[in-house]
């Protein structure tokens, strides 16, 4: 019975799958370092403005490495996995996660757009 909920990945195909990772890590650190760059030359047409693009923009690079990196981690740890049950717990691990992940980023952004609404609207 426990034969049935084994699965084999064949060596290369492991090989082949770590070296997309790789790859995909790399290009993915390779567009933050450009993102990062951008959201520093940021402007605005006030010093407020420009403080809280910076910010939210800052928030959303930094919640989307976050993003990837955790779908890159659960995606190599599924190529490692070692039967059927191994799957469904890391998936299960991951979805879990990733709602609680995004539950609190998307409070956070709301939090930071909003701060940013009201101090456009304060006189100056």
């Amino acid at each position: 019975m426990a034969d049935n909920n084994r699965f084999e990945i064949p060596q290369e195909m492991r090989s082949m799958a770590e070296a997309s990772f790789d790859q995909a890590r790399k290009a993915f650190e390779s567009f933050l370092g450009q993102a990062h760059q951008t959201a520093s030359t940021l402007t605005g047409t006030g010093e407020t403005a420009r403080a809280n693009a910076k910010d939210i923009t800052a928030k959303a690079i930094a919640f989307a490495e976050k993003n990837v990196q955790s779908s890159l981690s659960y995606a190599q740890q599924l190529v490692h996995a070692s039967d059927l049950t191994d799957v469904m717990r890391l998936h299960s691990e991951y979805v879990q996660a990733q709602m609680k992940t995004l539950a609190e980023q998307a409070s956070e952004m709301g939090q930071a757009v909003t701060k940013a609404a009201m101090d456009s609207a304060k006189p100056r």
